[in-house]
């Protein structure tokens, strides 16, 4: 899936991998965030376990994600915050220590997903000009062409 959202005078592309959290996605994750400029870490409001679930997301990000990504926290199920077990205060502070915009969604009612795009997108550093754009890849010629052949 993916989402492109405008930030002043960029476009900023959003490719969307849900691995919900699954540990049988846990070894590939490194190719999801490899090259990401930013990343949503998110947790359920109505289950403790996904917040201490999302901070070990976190540190495998801090240990093996690119230096500067840009995390966002998004607390999902904000339409059953009658049923919450994560208070908004503890995921702000938790955002807050470790420099992370946190909002609170329902992908079921597309509440807030706009605002979390956006505030992620305010927190990316603008391209630097000089940078080719290929992520420190390497772009190689075109391979030689071997001269026609007749045959006998």
């Amino acid at each position: 899936m993916t989402k492109t959202v405008p930030c002043g005078n960029e476009l900023h592309k959003f490719l969307i991998w849900d691995t919900a959290g699954q540990e049988r996605f846990h070894s590939l994750a490194p190719m999801y965030y490899r090259g990401s400029a930013a990343a949503v870490i998110v947790y359920d409001i109505t289950k403790q376990d996904s917040f201490h679930t999302l901070k070990k997301w976190v540190k495998e990000l801090k240990e093996h994600g690119p230096e500067n990504i840009v995390m966002a926290i998004a607390g999902n199920k904000c339409d059953l915050s009658d049923i919450r077990e994560v208070p908004l205060k503890d995921a702000k502070e938790y955002a807050e220590s470790i420099g992370a915009v946190v909002v609170e969604t329902s992908a079921k009612n597309a509440i807030n997903i706009e605002e979390l795009f956006q505030g992620i997108s305010r927190q990316i550093p603008p391209l630097d000009p000089h940078e080719n754009g290929n992520n420190g890849a390497i772009k190689l010629g075109k391979p030689a062409t071997q001269a026609s052949r007749r045959c006998c």
